[in-house]
Order: C-alpha cells, then sequence, then structure tokens
C-alpha cells in the first residue's frame, strides 16, 4: 500500500530533464492517434517493434512525427493505456493512396496523415470485477480456506522459483487538471530472480538502456526555471540530468504487485477473504484490508485474484487502493516541493503558500499474465493513480498519473543475473518538446 501511495510523489521528483541532441534520419512518418470517438489520444507512445528505444510520442492533438532509417518492412507499436495496442507496417505510410484492400479500422488515410484508432482496453478491474454478495457456501470459514489452499498449490506450480528476463517497455505519464505534464519512457532490460528477501523488490534486477522524456513545451519553459532555482539540491541536480540505469518509478513499478508472495502473506487471514465474482469461466478471489488510524490516516485495500474457474490457474492479479490523509494544524510546503507543487499547479496564479491540510488519493494496478515455455509470465502491467492535494484554504490540485509496462520479449530458459555494473551504469536522460 505504501508504494501505491507514494508512487505519485516519486514520479513528480523524477520527472526534470536535459536537452536532447538531434539525429540525423532518412524517412519521416506522420500519423494521429485517436479512440473509437475519434477523439484524439496525447502522449500515446509510437515505437519500432525490433527496436523500442526508437520512437516518440503524440501531442495534444494525438499527432505525431517518427524519423528513422529503418526498413519498410519493420513495423511502429502505438500503446497507451486503456487501449489495446495497435501494430502497422511503416510501409502503408509510404503509400501516396492506401488501396480499399489494404484499409482497415486501425488504420485508414486523412489528407497527409493517418489514422490509427486504438480500441479500448479497461484494467482488468473494471471489467471483471463487479462486486457481488459472495456465497453463503463458499464464505464459511472452513470451505474459503480449502480454497484457498488449493488456489496456493496452483500458484506454487503456476510461479515455479526459476528466473524469468524480460525486455519491456514502461511509459509513465502525468496530468494535472485535465491537462499533460509530460511522460517518461524507458526501455529496460529486466531479470527476475527467485526472491531473495521478503517481497519482489529484492527479486527483481532492472537496467535501462535508454530513457526518453516527452513535454509540454508550456510545462517544459515552467520548469526550467525551476530547475535553475538555487533552492535544489547538488543532488536532484544530478537526478535531472543522469539517472542510474536501474531507474527507480519504472523499477518500482514492476516489482509492485508480486501476486506469490501477497498471497502467501494473506492466506491466513480467511475472514477478510470473499468469491467477489463467480460465473463458468472466471471466478474472482478477494482479499481486503482497512485501517483507520484516529482518523487521521485511513486507507482501504484490496487484492484481486481472476481465476480460470475450472483450473483455479491465475489470469490476471489486481490491486486498488483507496486512502486519505488528515493533517490536523497542516504541513507547511516549501523550497523545492513548493516549487513542484507551482510546476503541477496549471492555473496561472503562483502558489506563494501551501499548508496541506488534507490529501486523498486512489489507484489502481492490474497485471495481465501469459504462458511461456509452461511457466506463467508477465505480459502487461498498468497502473492508474489520481490524488488530490487539499491545503487549508481549500485550494486544490488534482494529479493523475497513468503507467504501462509491455513485455516485448521473455526468455525462461538459460537466464544469467545481471552485474552490479550493468544495474548502476550512468545513462543520460534524452528529452523531446512534442508540442
Amino acid at each position: 500500500m505504501k508504494h501505491l501511495s507514494s508512487i505519485v510523489i516519486s514520479v513528480v521528483l523524477t520527472l526534470l530533464w536535459l536537452p536532447v541532441s538531434s539525429t540525423i534520419v532518412a524517412e519521416s512518418y506522420s500519423g494521429r492517434v485517436v479512440d473509437d470517438k475519434n477523439s484524439p489520444i496525447g502522449f500515446a507512445t509510437v515505437y519500432l517493434q525490433d527496436s523500442p528505444g526508437i520512437g516518440t510520442a503524440t501531442n495534444n492533438d494525438g499527432v505525431f512525427t517518427l524519423e528513422t532509417d529503418a526498413p519498410k518492412e519493420s513495423t511502429l507499436i502505438i500503446s497507451f493505456i486503456g487501449y489495446e495496442k495497435a501494430l502497422v507496417p511503416l510501409s502503408l505510410f509510404l503509400i501516396e493512396s492506401t488501396p480499399d484492400s489494404l484499409q482497415t479500422d486501425t488504420l485508414r488515410q486523412d489528407k497527409q496523415l493517418y489514422l490509427i484508432t486504438l480500441k479500448e482496453q479497461p484494467i482488468a478491474l473494471e471489467e471483471t470485477v463487479v462486486e457481488a454478495k459472495p456465497s453463503k457456501q463458499r464464505n464459511k470459514r472452513k470451505q474459503m480456506a480449502q480454497l484457498l489452499y488449493k488456489v496456493y498449490n496452483r500458484i506454487q506450480f503456476d510461479f515455479p522459483q526459476e528466473p524469468v528476463e524480460y525486455m519491456v517497455v514502461s511509459d509513465v505519464s502525468m496530468t494535472s487538471e485535465q491537462q499533460p505534464w509530460g511522460m517518461e519512457q524507458v526501455v529496460a532490460k529486466i531479470v527476475s530472480l527467485p526472491q531473495q528477501g521478503r517481497d519482489s523488490r529484492d527479486s527483481v534486477q532492472f537496467a535501462a538502456q535508454i530513457c526518453k522524456r516527452f513535454f509540454d513545451s508550456r510545462i517544459r519553459s515552467r520548469a526550467d526555471l525551476i530547475y535553475q532555482d538555487s533552492t535544489l539540491t547538488k543532488q536532484m541536480r544530478q537526478a535531472a540530468t543522469e539517472i542510474d540505469s536501474g531507474v527507480v518509478v519504472h523499477r518500482a513499478l514492476w516489482a509492485m504487485g508480486d501476486l506469490r508472495y501477497d498471497f502467501e502473506k494473506t492466506m491466513n487471514d480467511i475472514r477478510h477473504w470473499t468469491v467477489s465474482k463467480e460465473s463458468e469461466t472466471e471466478t474472482v478471489l478477494t482479499h481486503t484490508d482497512k485501517h483507520n488510524y484516529l482518523g487521521i490516516f485511513k486507507y482501504e485495500f484490496k487484492r484481486h485474484y481472476i481465476l480460470d474457474s475450472e483450473t483455479l490457474s491465475v489470469k490476471r492479479f489486481t490491486e486498488e487502493m483507496v486512502s486519505e490523509i488528515n493533517i490536523p494544524f497542516g504541513y507547511k510546503v516549501k523550497g523545492v516541493y513548493l516549487d513542484m507543487l507551482n510546476l503541477l499547479n496549471m492555473d496561472n496564479q503562483t502558489i506563494d503558500k501551501f499548508r496541506l491540510k488534507h490529501a486523498k488519493a486512489s489507484a489502481k494496478m492490474n497485471t495481465i499474465y501469459e504462458r511461456v515455455d509452461g511457466t506463467i509470465c508477465i505480459k502487461e502491467k498498468n497502473l492508474h493513480t489520481q490524488a488530490t492535494l487539499i491545503d487549508n484554504k481549500k485550494n486544490e490540485i488534482p494529479i493523475d498519473v497513468k503507467a504501462t509496462q509491455r513485455s516485448t520479449s521473455t526468455r525462461t530458459i538459460g537466464i544469467t543475473p545481471m552485474t552490479p555494473q550493468q544495474m548502476t551504469r550512468r545513462l543520460k536522460r534524452q528529452v523531446v518538446d512534442i508540442y
């Protein structure tokens, strides 16, 4: 729960930047990304399937331009959280008049831009978990304990403690007051080792290979002033320009939501388990954890295990959290943290004082699995976090963070752990203004 509730702060503190260098390229490919209602999708990522480091992002109008000398046979991946990814051959962009035989629901010509329509793919929680009264029979503690034991045995079988290697594209974007702020994309190699400590953070080896940041130019100019401000410490300035390859935010997102560890930790807490949905194809087991500390801090945390009803194999794992913080006398925000609030505040009026009185946040994280060489591996992770900061004068600053991490390749055989040098080498951030 702590990891989910703190992710917004982590994203804000790491989204600073450096100027980007130019690259000589051969061809230019332009398109516009929209949803099924023809509304533009801003900050959708566009990258080559075989070379994820070569890519860009759409602007507020959903428009992108990618310059690359990649072969015409290459394929573009267009991706955004909450939507199915689209695969588009580069060759289609070069056809002046696309034949009817090549027109698809995903790609169609519109003047000089190709329209790429992404189909909605809601987070699994929203499409599968419908809270319902659990059956009286299943809710009896003895029968619930037996069911949990069967699921535990299945998890042990499906998720063996064996190393897995992933190549991942990780996108983290932020919106404040319904206006896009920026997005960071990392292409990384991940080696998941047998669990060493109390949670999965101890078993995730993460080495970023490329780190890009895409910004609204208006936000970029405002942030430049903060970057020049004397309140930034030497460490913060260094973090804004050059990073460790084990990028903190992206690594933390991948490490969160360890299904096996979380199930082992909670399976004996039988009275807080329910069957929240049951059908011929899917069964949803839900564990609820709720606390209230003197009204100052309260939260509710739910873990949903979406199972195949016949085999009890886990198909998806979803976590959701709702929390509130009430500070009796408020907390005075100052220095660089006040600067960060001004960066997130889309109002033209500068915040000179902010005494944090109340904060509320919600988060939903979803993990989708696939079977590779007989082992169930991570296919995709999605995160959506919303938070509101409220001061003693009831001024509000809303923050909306979305993240998606998609595996581009997975190996389960012949895995070699990474060296400390691979995980700690310095990596320059690339910055792109997309407006």
